[in-house]
């Protein structure tokens, strides 16, 4: 008899651009997510200096949903499987 794995958490990735600003990159994360200042400050800083940041946790179809929600506002955002 197998036992099904439990189901891993996706997460959503913001990689950092060239063409948004950080000030907007914070707004957004404020906005949409709903962060204080300073946690969407910190995940902007992250997409900055380490090229990208993981800003939501969820199941595939949350993370579908912040994905284009990013795209959206214009944002290079991803989905993958945590591990």
């Amino acid at each position: 008899m197998s036992v099904p794995e439990p189901d891993v958490p996706w997460v959503t990735v913001v990689h950092n651009d060239p063409v948004n600003l950080m000030s907007y990159v914070t707004y957004v994360f404020q906005s949409y997510f709903g962060y204080p200042k300073d946690k969407a400050h910190r995940l902007m800083l992250d997409v900055h200096h380490k090229g990208r940041a993981i800003v939501s946790s969820g199941t595939r179809e949350e993370m579908e949903r912040d994905v284009q929600a990013m795209h959206g506002y214009g944002l290079w955002a991803t989905l993958q499987q945590e591990r």
